[in-house]
C-alpha cells in the first residue's frame, strides 16, 4: 500500500517528463528547416516570477501596504525604464532605499531581495534541453541587468545559447513591434525563421505583427504539442 502510494505521488512529475520527451518526438521527426530559430521567453516560461517576495522583504516596519510597493516597483513606468536601461541598476536600488514604503537596508540587502524573486518552471530543464537538440534557442526577455545577472548564475540552462536580446540592452519591450523589427534587422533573417515561445498575449501579438509566428506559453507539454504542428 505504502509503495502504491508513492508511486501514485511522483505520477504527474513523471507524466510531464513523459509528455515533453514524446511531444519533442514528434516535432524532430518533422522536417523543419523553415523554422529553426526559436525566440525563447524567460520570466513564466523558463522560472516563474514572485515580485511579493520582494516586496514582502523591504516593506517597512509597522507597514501592511504591499500593492504600494508592487505597483511602483513591479509594473509600470519606472520598472519599464529599469528594463529598457533608462535607469541604471544602482539608482534603481537608491530609490527602493530610499523610499518612506520600504525599511532601512544596504544596497546589497535590496539587490538580493530584487533578485530573489524566481523559481524554476516545472519541466523547463527538460523541454529547453530537447528543444535546442533540433532548433537554435535564442533568448528574448524584457529584463533588468540585475535579474539577467542573477538569472545567468542561478540557471545554467540560459548559458551559452546562441543570441541574447534583452530589453535593457537594445532598449525595446516586446509589447512593442519594434523589439522584433530589431532582431529582424540585427540578425539579418527572415521572419518565417522565427517562432516566438512567450506567455504574454500582446508580445505574441506584436511578434505576429512582424511575420513572426508565436506560441502563447501555458505549460511545456502543451507548447511543444503546438510547435510540432506548426
Amino acid at each position: 500500500m505504502a509503495e502504491t502510494q508513492r508511486a501514485h505521488n511522483h505520477a504527474p512529475f513523471v507524466f510531464l517528463r513523459f509528455s515533453v520527451k514524446r511531444a519533442l518526438k514528434a516535432t524532430i521527426r518533422t522536417e523543419r528547416s523553415s523554422m529553426s530559430i526559436i525566440l525563447l521567453d524567460i520570466g513564466n516560461v523558463i522560472v516563474s516570477v514572485d515580485f511579493l517576495r520582494f516586496c514582502k522583504g523591504v516593506l517597512s516596519d509597522g507597514s501592511s501596504d504591499l500593492q504600494a510597493v508592487f505597483r511602483k516597483y513591479c509594473e509600470g513606468e519606472l520598472k519599464m525604464k529599469f528594463e529598457q536601461g533608462i535607469i541604471a541598476p544602482l539608482d534603481y536600488l537608491c530609490m527602493i532605499g530610499r523610499d518612506s514604503l520600504t525599511r532601512s537596508m544596504s544596497h546589497g540587502e535590496i539587490r538580493e531581495r530584487w533578485q530573489d524573486v524566481f523559481s524554476p518552471m516545472e519541466g523547463a530543464a527538460d523541454g529547453v534541453e530537447l528543444l535546442s537538440r533540433e532548433h537554435q534557442l535564442w533568448i528574448m526577455s524584457d529584463t533588468d541587468p540585475l535579474h539577467f545577472a542573477f538569472l545567468l548564475t542561478k540557471y545554467p540552462l540560459l548559458r551559452e545559447r546562441e543570441r541574447y536580446y534583452l530589453s535593457y540592452e537594445h532598449g525595446f519591450m516586446k509589447n512593442s513591434p519594434d523589439a522584433f523589427r530589431h532582431v529582424l534587422q540585427d540578425s539579418g533573417i527572415a521572419a518565417h525563421e522565427f517562432i516566438l515561445i512567450d506567455d504574454k498575449p500582446e508580445n505574441c501579438k506584436a511578434a505576429e505583427s512582424v511575420g513572426i509566428k508565436s506560441i502563447r506559453f501555458e505549460t511545456w507539454p502543451a507548447t511543444i504539442t503546438v510547435l510540432a504542428a506548426l
